[in-house]
């Protein structure tokens, strides 16, 4: 770090509430894939409105920041995060009587499943067992295919989605509805500007507790008869984007490299697309196992595998 890099962190952290900010922490236990490197300065937002200061401090002293969520769906660097990782454990929530729930962003969607499934209410049961906040679950539209055998339909999370309040990139606080968000699959419209979920409102429909229970507990055994569960075998989850007629798993599994490894970086042997650490795999391993499997399926089937991860920090 410059001394000028650390006079910016000395003048954010004075911005940020006084002892809650760590420097040089790392990482990687913070994350699904227990990887990656310290950030320089390191915050842990407990409401809405922490978060929104600390962006905003962040922004007007022009240090680089990114907000961690559960830490899913992400690689970060070796070298770690230059300048302010805040990561987002802001989990209020409430329910109204006629089926709203409103909940900050920090909030870990299994959490709030049990709340929806003990009071009755139907329509997050679908992602029981996917790792994620909420503002992470809005910010890719989450989806699940309903188990087999029946594999109906993909249901998205847009579907339940009624209003968020955003952070914009001028630093003002915004409530926006589903049609601004522009919901596809793996997309919204925060893919293509940087606003930040603060909170976000659901429109729920009352249920039948039992039937609710059961629909939840088939959808977790069939996730985890495809999945490696993250307690023994930390992942990122899904490494590649979906190549419309054919699974990027498919591919990498005809390609033999099912249990293919790099260090401690190996391609599961339960599902192809996702790749698992065995216990001190590095970034650098991964990043080499990801670019094998692409090469692999490029030369074997002509098919570019693009990366669905997000590559954070410094490699």
């Amino acid at each position: 770090m410059t001394s000028t890099s650390l006079n910016l962190l000395d003048a954010l952290e004075a911005r940020l509430p006084a002892g809650r900010a760590k420097r040089d922490v790392p990482l990687g236990p913070y994350t699904t894939f227990r990887i990656g490197g310290p950030a320089d300065l390191f915050f842990e937002a407990t409401s809405a409105d922490e978060l929104a200061s600390a962006i905003v401090a962040a922004r007007e002293l022009q240090v680089p920041f990114f907000v961690l969520g559960l830490g899913a769906n992400i690689l970060i660097g070796d070298k770690g995060f230059r300048g302010l990782v805040i990561r987002n454990t802001a989990r209020h929530f409430s329910f109204a009587e006629d089926g709203k729930l409103w909940v900050e962003s920090g909030a870990i969607i299994a959490d709030i499943i049990k709340e929806t499934l003990a009071r009755g209410w139907s329509g997050l049961e679908h992602y029981v067992g996917i790792p994620s906040t909420i503002g992470g679950a809005i910010w890719q539209n989450l989806h699940f295919l309903s188990p087999a055998p029946a594999r109906e339909r993909t249901m998205f999370i847009a579907e339940v989605f009624e209003s968020a309040e955003l952070l914009t990139e001028q630093n003002e606080r915004i409530v926006v509805d589903r049609d601004f968000m522009r919901f596809g699959y793996d997309d919204t419209i925060l893919h293509h500007r940087p606003d930040i979920v603060l909170s976000a409102t659901f429109q729920l429909e009352k249920g039948d507790p039992a039937t609710l229970h059961r629909v939840a507990q088939e959808n977790l055994s069939w996730r985890g008869g495809k999945h490696p569960w993250l307690e023994w075998h930390p992942s990122a989850g899904s490494i590649f984007k979906k190549i419309e007629g054919v699974g990027a798993g498919r591919l990498i599994d005809q390609c033999g490299l099912k249990g293919y490894r790099i260090g401690d970086a190996q391609i599961s042997h339960i599902h192809a697309n996702i790749m698992v650490n065995l216990g001190h795999a590095t970034a650098a391993d991964v990043r080499k196992l990801i670019a094998f499997a692409q090469k692999s399926v490029q030369e074997k089937f002509g098919q570019r595998l693009e990366p669905e991860i997000g590559f954070i920090g410094e490699f």
